[in-house]
């Protein structure tokens, strides 16, 4: 049956979650006018609401993978690497750093996407979702074996959360106008040239279609 299931071009409640990544404050309501203006020009808060409300009319469990990082950088390692988050070049002993800290507004769930009874937040170290946290686990025991993913950045969480889902046989549906990332052409990149070989890249009106009540 699962891999039936997997096979169904349906998206129903009995086998498929919904995934809504780092749907936090500090990325959905940043403080940069500059980031501001990046999200509404794509419409990505009101795209991710169309997509929540879609996912419960039909019944699905939605799944929220969200960074909690120690403030004190207790959880976080410091590690050489050629540019920052944002492919500034770092200097030499510069570390990338965490934006965001456990116990902030900036690590809440955008209230626009909170929560209800029901759905399942998943707190997180690392980029994956799946890494060293309970997702796996919280599909399993509810028979989910296809994810509906979105949010960003579409070339860090979200890539590290797909590869992940792939390898462990997961059906995958991306959402094109769900995910974005400011940097450069990352964003069409994975959705036109990486994910098409293990996932379904649609938009949200076409998952909603998708979305069935067995």
């Amino acid at each position: 049956m699962a891999v039936i299931s997997r096979l169904n071009p349906k998206l129903d409640r009995s086998n498929t979650g919904l995934v809504l990544f780092d749907a936090l404050n500090g990325y959905l309501h940043p403080r940069d006018p500059a980031k501001i203006a990046f999200l509404r020009e794509r419409n990505i808060l009101p795209n991710l609401q169309r997509l929540l409300a879609g996912a419960r009319r039909a019944g699905l469990t939605t799944f929220y993978p969200a960074g909690s990082h120690a403030p004190d950088g207790s959880d976080t390692v410091a590690r050489l690497s050629d540019t920052d988050m944002d492919l500034a070049p770092l200097t030499a002993g510069q570390s990338i750093k965490q934006r965001f800290y456990k116990g902030s507004t900036d690590s809440e769930i955008a209230p626009e996407l909170a929560p209800i009874e029901g759905d399942v937040v998943v707190r997180k170290n690392r980029w994956s979702s799946f890494y060293q946290t309970n997702l796996e686990l919280q599909l399993r025991v509810r028979g989910i074996d296809t994810i509906v993913i979105a949010g960003g950045s579409t070339d860090v969480g979200i890539a590290s959360t797909v590869f992940a889902a792939r390898d462990m046989d997961l059906g995958i549906v991306v959402i094109r106008d769900g995910c974005y990332s400011a940097r450069g052409n990352n964003n069409e990149f994975f959705l036109d040239r990486v994910f098409p070989r293990m996932a379904r890249v649609m938009t949200v009106d076409d998952a909603v279609k998708l979305m069935t009540v067995s």
